[in-house]
């Protein structure tokens, strides 16, 4: 601890009054760092998002989707179940200016969305927008 702590002779402080002598200035760096933090925070005045969860999230319309996909990879167009070959027909013409809105259950499986990800591509469909669950 002697080799930290430059001995002054004849000052006539112990070794602990060096110590903490030595620790002033970084005790004084924190402070500071505090202070900057602190006013640096209260800078914003844009308020937060609604967290998830929140009453306000629960109590906005829901997002109508397109086509639901089930866990089991089962495909719905309106409540109907469609097959590749006629998924295009009942879906809504694709285009530039709207997205397709695409709704997958909890636990559907990454090669189901896949493959239906593929075939819209196929179709001309540019912009998807995913809709899922949380998980349980």
């Amino acid at each position: 601890m002697k080799d930290f702590v430059p001995h002054s002779p004849g000052s006539g402080k112990s070794l602990m009054e060096r110590v903490e002598d030595a620790l002033l200035p970084l005790i004084n760096l924190v402070f500071l760092l505090l202070m900057f933090f602190i006013v640096a925070g209260q800078m914003q005045d844009r308020a937060l998002p609604p967290l998830p969860g929140t009453a306000a999230e629960q109590t906005s319309a829901r997002s109508e989707a397109d086509l639901v996909v089930q866990a089991s990879g089962v495909w719905q167009v309106e409540g109907e179940n469609v097959d590749a070959g006629s998924l295009v027909r009942h879906l809504p013409a694709p285009d530039s200016q709207s997205s397709l809105t695409v709704a997958a259950a909890s636990g559907t499986a990454m090669s189901h969305l896949e493959s239906l990800f593929n075939l819209l591509s196929d179709a001309g469909y540019e912009d998807i927008e995913l809709l899922t669950e949380p998980g349980q």
